[in-house]
């Protein structure tokens, strides 16, 4: 009599475990039948979950609580084309590929230019943008290029390709986690220059009342594109074909008129996949 306890232990495990394995199943069918309704793996089906910047216009920013820019309004617009809804989380750009990577985000919106480094994070689409670097500086400056930075205080943005840039011509960057940071350091003079990329450092110029001027500008080696985990082909394939017919409807073009009006579009450069033309100005208006 003694054993009839350990017995009725043993027998006790025997079905907690065959329990387990009916649980193990029937949660086996959910996450089926969850993945049919959810194609892409999104955080929640049918919201792509985007992580992107609050301070960097005109690419990236909040305006009145909401955020835009010309990223963030041509993913929505791109979401929009596969049936997705947008769910715009500010974040510093230093954390957004690990985000991504680590499926906080569903994506990253922040015109991230794509370099084989950020390749071993994360998946890019196709390039939608091209960019500048630029070199924002005090008014009073005598800096006019890039090639007199040497032994100067120059400020950057961690984690970005103005970083890598600073850090490759052997400038030893001050690293701050934001595009206000940055600013602010110019302004208080604690800096001798800012690299950014070039069109948030010109609105940054023209709204900082005569402080900061802009000395110099260079066409960035490589495009810009939005980011997803490594891996996640099903959405990074959406998101390229929903690019593709944003840029033949003529969305691609007028955005890029509403936030950069007047920015010549380099030769070589062609959005998306190549396989679709954007229609001139005049036809997208």
């Amino acid at each position: 009599m003694r054993f009839l306890p350990a017995l009725s232990k043993v027998a006790a495990l025997g079905a907690a475990a065959v329990l387990a394995a009916t649980a193990l199943t029937a949660c086996g069918g959910d996450d089926s039948a969850a993945s049919a309704d959810n194609p892409y793996g999104l955080l929640q089906p049918g919201v792509l979950r985007a992580g992107t910047l609050t301070d960097a216009p005109p690419n990236v920013y909040l305006k009145d609580g909401k955020f835009t820019g010309f990223d963030n309004d041509l993913l929505t617009a791109v979401a929009g084309k596969v049936g997705l809804k947008v769910e715009f989380v500010g974040t510093d750009f230093s954390a957004l590929l690990s985000q991504v990577n680590n499926r906080k985000f569903d994506v990253g919106s922040s015109s991230i230019t794509i370099t084989e480094a950020r390749k071993k994070t994360v998946d890019f689409g196709n390039g939608y943008d091209f960019g500048y670097f630029g070199l924002d500086v005090p008014a009073g400056s005598t800096l006019t290029g890039f090639d007199q930075l040497a032994g100067k205080r120059v400020v950057v943005v961690q984690g970005t390709v103005q970083d890598d840039y600073a850090t490759g011509k052997g400038l030893n960057p001050v690293r701050v986690p934001d595009y206000n940071g940055a600013l602010n350091q110019l302004k208080a003079g604690t800096a001798d220059a800012w690299i950014a990329p070039a069109e948030i450092g010109e609105k940054s110029a023209a709204d900082s009342g005569g402080k900061i001027k802009v000395a110099a500008k260079e066409l960035s080696p490589a495009p810009t594109a939005y980011a997803v985990a490594k891996g996640n082909d099903k959405l990074r394939e959406a998101l390229n074909k929903g690019l593709d017919q944003v840029i033949a409807d003529g969305t691609w073009t007028r955005l890029q008129q509403q936030y950069y009006p007047g920015r010549p579009i380099p030769a070589d450069f062609t959005p998306g996949s190549g396989t679709v033309a954007a229609p001139s100005p005049s036809a997208a208006s």
